[in-house]
């Protein structure tokens, strides 16, 4: 039973996650940037990984300025790095994988918005390396879709 409980109460904290991120989607960015930092401080420095990955890279999103959005982007795909070593222990190793592409697309849009147009382009081509952990899916396809999106604007070729 404990082990069960182990297993689901993961799922409770993505829940969660999803319904302040439906609140930002809904237009009160204020207040979601809020219940986030506050769940950030529940999880503690702790936390599952792959939560706080999760976490930082919706934070991001709420930030005004571009550089603390910057600043939380970097803390997700730190994160998630130490998400991946804890693969084997409980974490889906290619759910993993399929966030890098989302996270280095994240940063380089946010170089972009800082004019640090090379610093853009390195995360950029992480984002392309990556996409092939992508599913063929609704979120996949959208990923992509950005990716080239980013890559006319920046001048950039697969």
């Amino acid at each position: 039973m404990a082990e069960r409980q182990e297993r689901t109460a993961p799922d409770a904290v993505l829940t969660r996650i999803g319904q302040v991120v439906m609140l930002h989607h809904a237009g009160d960015r204020e207040e979601a940037r809020r219940r986030l930092l506050d769940l950030w401080t529940e999880l503690g420095e702790d936390g599952d990984p792959l939560h706080r990955c999760t976490l930082a890279h919706y934070l991001a999103d709420t930030q005004d300025d571009p550089s603390d959005e910057l600043a939380w982007d970097l803390r997700a795909l730190t994160e998630a790095e130490g998400a991946g070593a804890g693969a084997g222990d409980g974490h889906d190793a290619p759910a993993v994988r399929a966030l890098y592409p989302s996270l280095h697309l994240n940063l380089a849009a946010d170089y972009v918005k800082l004019d640090r147009a090379e610093a853009a382009r390195v995360h950029l081509r992480r984002a392309r390396g990556a996409a092939g952990a992508l599913a063929d899916d609704r979120y996949g396809d959208g990923v992509r879709a950005e990716i080239r999106r980013l890559e006319v604007w920046l001048g950039e070729g697969p």
